[in-house]
């Protein structure tokens, strides 16, 4: 099955600034996110991407742009249903005021339960993306071929959504799992189990361009799973 290369936006004004900013318009880049998406095409260089999805948020569109100007003819697709959680009333809060609130104690311990307040559920928001993962996965092994690299360009919370459903955790453990800004996780899906290839992972990403020695290597060690994990 294809490689999927899950791709944090980078680092923006309201993670500088400790907002949640949800959904909310306008939150783009800050100066060192910038800087995080120019280096992008460079971390991909040799790796030939058969398409790029993204949620539709400015944030991310702002991550793709160096890609997508150093690759004119990359395929990209906006997918709503990996924009980011709909944080309801949280809305452009601050962090800081939001973790002294009774309802944060249950998102860090307890978040398939939480529902915020005017918005949506952190299960529905778990459902939604692991499965539009799943979906654009099959599309990319049915037009492109089982040895397809792609791009999810996405959110924090989805991606800790799609770890910890690729690794069989319950939703609930999922705090535990910190994908960094501009950090790529790459997963690649069995018909037994899914494989996590590599997460949070800022720097060389050249083993996934395949024919390469040391993607042969990794795919032979990777494919049962071995005891003492591969190499």
């Amino acid at each position: 099955m294809p490689t999927m290369l899950l791709l944090r936006h980078g680092r923006t004004t309201a993670n500088s600034a400790g907002v949640l900013a949800g959904r909310a318009p306008g939150t783009g880049l800050d100066d060192f996110g910038h800087r995080q998406a120019a280096a992008l095409p460079d971390r991909l260089a040799g790796v030939p991407l058969a398409a790029a999805v993204h949620s539709p948020l400015q944030r991310c569109v702002e991550t793709l742009a160096p890609l997508r100007a150093a690759r004119p003819d990359l395929p990209v697709y906006a997918e709503e249903r990996v924009t980011e959680c709909d944080y309801g009333e949280w809305t452009g809060r601050s962090l800081r005021e939001l973790a002294e609130l009774p309802l944060m104690a249950t998102v860090r311990t307890r978040p398939s339960a939480v529902r915020f307040p005017g918005g949506e559920a952190m299960r529905a928001m778990a459902e939604r993306v692991v499965a539009a993962a799943a979906d654009w996965d099959a599309r990319i092994a049915r037009d492109h071929g089982p040895d397809a690299v792609w791009l999810l360009c996405t959110h924090g919370d989805n991606i800790k959504a799609v770890v910890a459903d690729a690794l069989g955790l319950h939703l609930d453990h999922f705090q535990r799992i910190a994908p960094h800004p501009a950090s790529v996780t790459a997963i690649r899906y069995h018909d037994h189990h899914p494989l996590l290839l590599r997460f949070g992972d800022t720097g060389d990403l050249s083993e996934f361009a395949p024919h390469t020695p040391a993607a042969e290597r990794d795919v032979a060690a990777e494919t049962d799973a071995p005891v003492g994990g591969g190499a």
